[in-house]
């Protein structure tokens, strides 16, 4: 009882500082109706800025990190972005009511990272004081290309599988499938087989969207340039404010949403609410791991945790859109941005209160 105690007054606590707060200020100006709005130029550069923000910090910690320090986190972080997709393969795909497609693009969203998440989780834990590794934006695109990749590849693979079986029905012989979607043309897929270039082509659209681009390009020049002095003076003293405004956009966006939930199965409701919760469980137990083996700190673990909890809203749709253009927007979009989103970042709290009681800040 004292341990449930002491995590709720943790996560009350957090609710008032200016992160959550805004998020939530956010919802409530939308369900009250308001026509407060961000023109999108204006939500798009503050994205970038935000991006390029957590790239350079992590290509300056990067500099002088450990090898070792580096690689076991970011392993784990790829697998927990992959466990994620495959959970969703065997649980909300097999829902009735649920399409293959749309089930597989809602698992790789959830499982690929939001980057506005991320930086949320950052502030709260500098405004409370905590440390964390400076590399962690570098397991960014570890996960976030991983659970988009598998599953893409896996939505692809029940496409062919359908279509070779229904083909198969009507005729003799060796069925042969073709892939389509991607922008990539069409793809010869034999049974399971998948053509080298399908993976390849979604690995160059993944790295060339906008959220990947500006976050390598941030830590590459983190790592190769010297950009600590732009980085103090500009990026660093911006990042709160315009995070706040982050916050209060994707509150407002989050509750318009909402209303796209009505034209999907009741399925994605229960997933959207509760798969940031058992998402964010699994990479905290990765983060422990990290922990154990290399000595990853408290705040790591709070940062890992918040990413698996995270589901992409800057580079997974498009990415989405481009691959699997049969998925439906409302289904993985809606239930992303509309609940999603807004469970992952008010879990922070949660993950938070679990790391202090297992490792101590």
């Amino acid at each position: 009882m004292d341990i449930l105690l002491e995590i709720l007054t943790t996560m009350l606590a957090q609710f008032q500082k200016p992160t959550l707060a805004f998020l939530i200020g956010g919802m409530l100006l939308a369900a009250l109706g308001s026509k407060l709005e961000v023109p999108e130029p204006v939500y798009k550069f503050i994205v970038l800025l935000l991006l390029l923000k957590v790239g350079l910090g992590a290509g300056i910690s990067v500099r002088e990190a450990q090898l070792i320090d580096l690689a076991v986190p970011a392993v784990l972080a790829g697998l927990v972005g992959i466990a994620i997709v495959l959970i969703g393969s065997r649980t909300l795909t097999l829902w009735p009511g649920v399409s293959t497609m749309d089930g597989m693009a809602t698992a790789g969203l959830f499982g690929a990272v939001s980057a506005s998440t991320l930086a949320a989780a950052m502030a709260v834990l500098e405004t409370d004081g905590i440390a964390y590794e400076g590399f962690i934006g570098a397991l960014y695109p570890f996960m976030d290309i991983a659970a988009l990749v598998t599953a893409i590849v896996l939505a692809r693979v029940a496409a062919a599988r359908k279509t070779a079986t229904s083909v198969s029905a009507g005729s003799s012989g060796t069925a042969t499938a073709t892939l389509g979607g991607g922008g990539h043309g069409g793809r010869s897929v034999g049974g399971p087989l998948i053509e080298e270039s399908l993976v390849r082509g979604i690995l160059v659209d993944t790295f060339r969207s906008p959220a990947i681009s500006a976050l390598l390009l941030g830590l590459a020049l983190g790592m190769f340039a010297r950009p600590d002095a732009v980085y103090a003076s500009f990026y660093e003293p911006l990042f709160r404010g315009l995070l706040s405004i982050l916050m209060l956009i994707m509150g407002m966006e989050a509750w318009a949403r909402l209303s796209e939930m009505r034209k999907v199965a009741h399925a994605y409701i229960l997933y959207g609410v509760t798969a940031p919760i058992l998402h964010g469980l699994i990479g905290f137990a990765a983060g422990l791991l990290a922990h154990q083996l290399t000595g990853f700190s408290a705040g790591g673990v709070v940062l890992l945790s918040v990413m698996a909890a995270s589901s992409s809203d800057i580079s997974g749709p498009p990415t989405l859109r481009g691959a699997l253009p049969e998925a439906n927007p409302s289904a993985y979009v809606g239930t992303s941005t509309g609940l999603g989103t807004p469970v992952a970042i008010l879990s922070i709290p949660l993950f938070m209160a679990l790391a202090d009681r297992f490792i101590g800040f």
